[in-house]
């Protein structure tokens, strides 16, 4: 056996060492294509040319390629066969081929174990380049092709489309890239139809209807050549390709229309690479139909033979780099165990496929080249397929500048030049769109569900269905393209609220559910929330927005005795009063002891106190004040008097003269701090909404109905019924109509954004249903609130929203806060200077007890007016002329002699101290006391 390899191998080098001395090495490549499709075909044909066209040019070649063709016959198995054969018994140094994945993936495995290269036309991603390092894509990858179609469909606006892809590596490889590329520019795919790689006529026709049934009218279809032929077919015979349909067909489709029955495709558009023209690929286009049109009829050459031409040209230019240097042999195993084993690993292989990475050539099809085992991907051209011309360039789209502005004149189906709008209301009778109501008692104005005495179906009645069919009479959807289906609104263990409804869409759309309670859409008096806009997406709202309080009207007060307290709240009246006595309190301490009309017995300085800053409310103080810190408080205070009494008049005028529908109350804080109940709609939104204001579960009641609200009101909240009824502007206008002479809205409106329609999260019908909300709201809105809101019984209030009438302190916080500084700065002043004209007594000896008695019995002495004047003239004559003097009324005469005259001449602690000891003090010895000027230091 030794003796037999040992054989083989030395006549394998006599040959090769043949062929050099020849001057030409050959090198074995293997072909494996489909012979009986059309790509095999045309492929076939390109690789012999090419072959033919490289070594025809005048070049010493030191390689040349000879091909050996073999055929996969569609079979996935016969193409692993194939490879099998030509690297084990032919010895190729390469294989080109095969073009389908499934194929390629079994061929590209062996190619790896074996290291030869494999050249495909296979566009699949899950056979990646990276993790075959043999494998060369000399095609697109497939998923080069999801941003033009994505581009396409924003160009026209399209936010859904439906994917129709076989049910294999090859449809199903292009998903994760289309997503991605839709959510980029905010559309998504909603339903994917997967038609197997053999499909029969029923199968096509069963996943048809599902899609005649589907709102969307925007398809992307990504089958293989044989399979669209008859999904198209199907297509057209159940009327899915006329006006208001789009249908985008991938480029393997596009580039293969010449093996499809485009008759049934009008109207269609579709993306494939653009292929630049030149002169010599219209040469190459001649000469190909001659030989090509010998052996089939109507030829047609593809993008795939031009890419097999390229593939192979570059093949033959990354041998000749190679040259003759490295045997194309296999090194082999001595015993193989199996067929892999018996193949061996090439010599030449990683040379070879270092050599093709770099090759760059101006191909066919452009520049061709090949970067980490790819083909770089050319630019898209979006076609038109239409009967005269079977198709048309419509557009371009780019890597650098993506779609091009013009792409217009476009035929869509049904002949029409109208841009479809990409959804539609299914006319089918079992496909009509769901539209869900709240079925609840009360507020029958808003919505209410009635039964019909002959069909016995529901039907909703009221503003807001008066609406809805208002707008799709602008969409112009007739009666017959929707249903109506009702959604109980309970409360109690099994509640359903309004959010339970809104969710239903949710629910079809996410788990694709279909029960009795899944709703395409949802109507009714259903606000637009915030956590609701998690799950749906609303229209633009059709009522006015906003959450208020409603309360009873209180008996009119102006035959009230307490009346005249009711213009200011009880905390002004409290602050009031207290600056009145504070500021009687400061003037009295700056002028006690210069003022004599601020002296006397105790009990008449308490009054004078009272009665200085009380006579200040009518203007009627006739107290003279000497000191300037007392006239600048005064001034402030009487300031602030006029603006309080200002105030008080305009606001008691105002409620005994003018008729006004008075409020409980208006502030919200009250309700909370007294611990009253309330009420709510019931399953409203509001009741969360009053929880998080701080009322406790306890003090919450809901209601169903108008009449509730008023037997609620009536009762009170401490005879079982509520305070207050909180709830949306709607139904309070409503309810506030009704019973004008009862109830009133008060307080603050907390805002909300409105009624609006519910529909699935990225609807087309959003946009679209929005603008008609539009259109009703500035043409029909008014006649339709008129018909269901007639509020012209009651005029009493005239649509006014009460707010407290009562003067609070906030009003004022500014003019006290004034007041307050100004009084207690003069203080401070006045203390300070008083302390200071007497700080000897502070520096003398004695307990604190004794000091503080001394300064308060000097506090409580009246200052000597004449004797501080008559100190003042001997002062002045002593200074002589020339120095100023003060004016009687000027108290900067104090200030006139030095510190020691103040410590020499003040009375001292210890001459009361000693007077109550039993010392003979100055008076009673009968010495004259030296004249006391209270003066501080100059």
């Amino acid at each position: 056996m030794h003796h037999l390899v040992l054989l083989v191998f030395i006549i394998i080098n006599f040959i090769f060492i043949f062929m050099v001395s020849a001057g030409t090495l050959n090198i074995r490549v293997g072909m494996i294509l489909d012979m009986d499709s059309s790509v095999g075909k045309t492929s076939r044909l390109c690789i012999k040319m090419a072959i033919d066209d490289f070594y025809r040019t005048p070049h010493n070649y030191t390689t040349k390629i000879i091909p050996y063709f073999r055929d996969s016959k569609s079979d996935t198995l016969q193409a692993a066969s194939a490879a099998i054969h030509l690297l084990k018994d032919v010895q190729v140094m390469a294989i080109i081929g095969p073009h389908r994945s499934s194929q390629a993936d079994f061929v590209v495995d062996i190619g790896n174990k074996s290291k030869v290269p494999i050249l495909s036309l296979a566009t699949s991603t899950s056979i990646s380049p990276n993790q075959n390092p043999y494998f060369i894509r000399v095609s697109h990858n497939s998923s080069s092709q999801a941003r033009p179609i994505a581009a396409i469909i924003d160009h026209f606006r399209w936010r859904e489309v439906v994917f129709v892809n076989e049910q294999s590596d090859f449809g199903r490889d292009l998903i994760p890239y289309l997503s991605e590329a839709l959510l980029n520019i905010g559309a998504r795919i909603t339903y994917r139809a997967v038609i197997s790689p053999s499909p029969s006529e029923a199968e096509i026709s069963e996943e048809l209807l599902k899609l005649q049934a589907n709102q969307t009218r925007v398809f992307v279809v990504h089958l293989l050549p044989k399979s669209a032929s008859l999904f198209f077919k199907k297509a057209n015979e159940m009327g899915m390709m006329q006006k208001g349909y789009a249908w985008i067909i991938t480029d393997v489709l596009t580039s293969l229309l010449h093996t499809l029955d485009v008759s049934s495709m009008q109207g269609v558009v579709g993306v494939k690479p653009y292929l630049p023209r030149s002169i010599e690929l219209n040469k190459f286009e001649k000469r190909w139909r001659r030989r090509y049109q010998s052996e089939n009829p109507n030829p047609e050459l593809d993008m795939y033979g031009i890419w097999s031409y390229d593939a192979t040209y570059a093949l033959a230019t990354a041998l000749e780099r190679v040259g003759s240097d490295i045997a194309p042999t296999f090194d082999r195993k001595s015993n193989p165990v199996t067929d892999l084993d018996a193949i061996g690993t090439s010599k030449l292989g990683p040379k070879l496929l270092s050599e093709v990475g770099k090759t760059r050539l101006n191909g066919l099809s452009g520049n061709f080249s090949v970067v980490d085992g790819q083909l770089q991907p050319l630019d898209y051209q979006i076609v038109n397929i239409i009967e005269e011309e079977e198709e048309k360039i419509v557009g371009f789209w780019t890597w650098h500048h993506g779609i091009s502005k013009d792409v217009r004149d476009i035929k869509w189906p049904g002949n029409s030049y109208i841009t479809p709008q990409g959804w539609e209301i299914p006319a089918a009778s079992k496909n009509k769109l769901r539209v869900g109501f709240p079925s609840k008692g009360g507020f029958t104005q808003f919505i209410n569900s009635t039964t019909d005495r002959n069909t016995g179906k529901i039907k909703p009645t009221g503003f807001c269905v008066d609406v809805f069919e208002a707008v799709l009479e602008v969409l112009q959807r007739p009666a017959s393209t929707y249903q109506y289906i009702p959604f109980p609104i309970t409360d109690g263990v099994n509640s359903r609220t309004y959010n339970d409804l809104v969710y239903e869409i949710f629910l079809k759309v996410v788990y694709h559910a279909l029960s009795a309670k899944n709703y395409d859409m949802v109507i009714g008096d259903v606000t637009i929330r915030a956590n609701r806009s998690n799950y749906v997406d609303f229209t633009l709202p059709y009522t006015e927005s906003g959450v208020s309080m409603i309360v009873p009207i209180k008996v009119d007060d102006r035959k009230n005795a307490w009346v005249f307290m009711k213009p200011l709240e009880k905390g002004l009246w409290l602050t009031t009063f207290a600056f009145f006595i504070y500021t009687g309190v400061v003037v009295w301490i700056l002028e006690h002891r210069v003022n004599k009309e601020f002296r006397g017995q105790p009990y008449k300085q308490v009054g004078m106190i009272f009665w200085f800053s009380f006579s200040t409310l009518v203007f009627a103080h006739k107290e003279k004040v000497i000191s300037n810190l007392s006239r600048f408080v005064v001034i402030v205070w009487i300031f602030v008097v006029l603006v309080l009494q200002s105030s008080y008049i305009a606001g008691l005028t105002s409620m005994l003269t003018v008729q006004q529908l008075q409020p409980d109350f208006t502030d919200i804080h009250d309700l909370l701090r007294r611990g009253d109940s309330v009420g709510y709609k019931d399953g409203s939104f509001v009741a969360q909404m009053l929880k998080d204001m701080g009322f406790k579960d306890g003090n919450l009641r809901n209601y169903t109905s108008l009449e509730g609200y008023d037997e609620a009101l009536s009762k009170g909240s401490k005879y079982g019924g509520v305070s207050a009824i909180f709830d949306e502007l709607p139904y309070v206008n409503l309810f506030v109509a009704k019973y004008c002479t009862k109830y009133m809205m008060v307080g603050p409106t907390y805002k909300t954004a409105g009624f609006g329609f519910a529909l699935p999260l990225g609807s087309p019908l959003v946009p679209l249903v929005s603008r008609a909300v539009l259109k009703v709201r500035e043409k029909t809105l008014s006649n339709i609130s008129d018909t269901w809101f007639n509020q012209d019984n009651c005029t009493a209030q005239n649509g006014a929203v009460v707010t407290s009438g009562r003067l609070s302190l906030d009003s004022f916080k500014g003019l006290f806060l004034i007041a307050g500084l100004s009084s207690t700065s003069a203080l401070i002043i006045s203390i300070l200077r008083f302390l200071y004209e007497n700080k000897g007594m502070l520096a003398s000896e004695g307990s604190i007890l004794q000091k503080m008695y001394a300064i308060i019995r000097t506090f409580d002495e009246e200052k000597d007016q004449s004797s501080d004047k008559e100190s003042k003239k001997t002062r002045d004559s002593l200074e002589g002329p020339g120095t100023a003097a003060a004016t009687d009324d000027d108290d900067d005469y104090y200030f006139s002699v030095t510190e020691d005259d103040i410590t020499s001449n003040a009375p001292s602690p210890e001459n009361f101290i000693s007077h109550e000891a039993g010392v003979i003090s100055h008076d009673e010895a009968g010495i004259p006391a030296p004249d006391i000027i209270e003066t501080t230091e100059r």
